[in-house]
């Protein structure tokens, strides 16, 4: 569908360019994994993101749809993200942005333009990715130019960021459900902005300490009740409040969390910005949880299944490829078979070769693999072992569950592999397993398994908290530490704290 343009009323570009680096983790991101997407919409151009992205849960989408009902004409520029992985190298990030300057170029005139941006992108060149999109857009439209973007939760904003763009307008929910809807909140801001003159007011704060990932569930104490002050304060005459929980594996001396408020006073937004700043220091210690290593987490999932006919999920959190992770280390499967866990499954394994063999031998096949293992990460190494081929699949369907929100997967040639009374789904392409459909992909009910071992952290959920008797966290080898405090840091900024209420670092 064709967007239909009205010279009368504002032109607005739209682009996207997104994605969560780990600077620890194995793998680059490279040209051709965002030209196919990995577990999102491979990079797409002009009038076909009005398709490609339609209805999914997008912050590009809920723009598109707030923006059509305000009557604004659209100019789609492109629109790219890969999984979470180690540095995006230079080659993709140069010819991505080339090619949306050039569009956004072509867009002109222009009233404003709107960026669905990550927040954590770090190159091979660049330690702070979307500081230099925005600084690129900012000289090409000029400084009068109304620019907003929406961010992931976990970004780490730099000074650059937010003095290059209007506004920076976060997501609330970890795990993502609102990704469109911050998509909305960016065009409500868009059209103050459209409607008065000079830049918002800002304050922007950075904090002291690191927040591990596995602990910043919204749903959960103490994001719950912090999220819920920044809903309250978030209404005029405020313009936009941010709280950013930050990705803490990105070792660049802005990473961490940070504070954002807009509005039209300046006394105002620099007092609500020190009093959330506070309010979050107070809750530093809540920032933590507890941890079990693989076999005690797999013995306790297997003590509370035989309590309950609801499965129990255990995160994976060290191997998320939501954060950088393969999503192929092996010692959560490992700790199944050593412990004789029954009606377990777990999922994703990213191992195209195994996924080849499982396809050429057939569905009742006996193979010997040495399944995944790969990517490197110290303590891991494949497991060689046989396996029953119980069932195949070319890896497409539709994942309805609250965070891919309703997105069609390629996850390519797929299976599932039997050892003992283990099933493990297999899989082409990574992405994390954050939806009850990747299971059912390749035969397996997730809601009639005992354990159920997810490599994710937190999106996942979304879609297993309702059906899980309970959630357990486990830390087998992977590169996302579950602990920020393990990582080898060399160039955070001085005194940050790498744990809750941890050493501050020093050079």
């Amino acid at each position: 569908m064709r967007q239909a343009e009205n010279m009368a009323s504002p032109r607005i570009a739209m682009g996207g360019f997104l994605h969560e680096t780990n600077t620890f983790a194995p793998s680059p991101a490279t040209l051709d994994d965002f030209l196919e997407g990995g577990g999102m919409a491979p990079l797409t151009r002009g009038e076909a993101l009005f398709s490609a992205l339609a209805g999914g849960n997008v912050g590009l989408c809920g723009f598109m749809d707030a923006a059509r009902e305000q009557g604004w004409t659209l100019l789609p520029t492109l629109w790219t993200a890969a999984s979470p992985s180690a540095h995006v190298t230079e080659e993709a990030f140069e010819h991505i942005v080339v090619r949306l300057l050039i569009d956004l170029e072509h867009a002109m005139p222009l009233a404003g333009v709107y960026l669905d941006l990550h927040g954590a992108m770090v190159t091979t060149h660049l330690d702070d990715g979307e500081g230099e999109i925005l600084r690129r857009v900012r000289a090409l439209v000029g400084p009068q130019m109304p620019i907003v973007a929406s961010l992931d939760l976990h970004g780490n904003v730099t000074p650059l960021m937010v003095n290059e763009a209007d506004m920076l307008i976060a997501y609330r929910t970890y795990p993502h459900i609102d990704m469109a809807e911050t998509g909305r909140r960016c065009a409500a801001a868009m059209a103050v902005l459209l409607g008065q003159k000079g830049r918002p007011k800002k304050a922007f704060r950075q904090l002291d300490f690191l927040m591990p990932i596995a602990w910043q569930c919204t749903d959960e104490l103490p994001c719950r009740a912090l999220y819920a002050d920044i809903e309250r304060l978030d209404k005029p005459p405020l313009l936009s409040a941010s709280f950013l929980t930050g990705f803490p594996a990105a070792d660049i001396p802005d990473c961490g969390p940070s504070v954002l408020v807009y509005g039209e006073d300046q006394a105002r937004v620099d007092r609500i910005a020190d009093a959330l700043v506070a309010d979050i220091n107070a809750q530093e210690a809540a920032f933590a949880g507890r941890v079990l290593t693989p076999e005690e987490g797999v013995r306790e999932a297997m003590r509370l299944a035989g309590e309950s006919s609801a499965p129990i999920v255990i995160a994976d959190t060290q191997d998320n490829p939501g954060a950088g992770g393969n999503s192929d280390t092996m010692g959560m499967l490992r700790a199944l078979i050593a412990c004789g866990a029954g009606g377990a499954a777990i999922g994703n394994i990213f191992d195209p070769q195994a996924a080849r063999a499982a396809h050429k031998a057939g569905v009742g096949a006996m193979i010997d693999l040495s399944l995944g293992g790969r990517s490197g990460v110290e303590g891991d190494a494949p497991f060689r072992a046989s396996f029953v081929v119980e069932a195949l699949s070319d890896g497409r369907f539709v994942a309805a569950g609250p965070y891919y929100g309703g997105a069609r997967l390629d996850m390519g040639p797929s299976a599932c592999l039997r050892i003992d009374d283990v099933r493990v789904v297999v899989v082409s392409r990574k992405a994390q397993m954050a939806d009850q459909a990747m299971y059912r992909s390749v035969g397996v009910e997730p809601r009639t398994q005992h354990i159920l071992v997810n490599k994710s952290s937190v999106h996942f959920r979304a879609d297993f908290a309702p059906i899980a008797r309970a959630i357990l966290v486990c830390a087998a080898p992977g590169p996302m530490a579950v602990d920020p405090a393990t990582l080898p840091w060399q160039r955070l900024r001085p005194g940050i704290r790498t744990s809750p209420l941890g050493v501050p670092f020093t050079p």
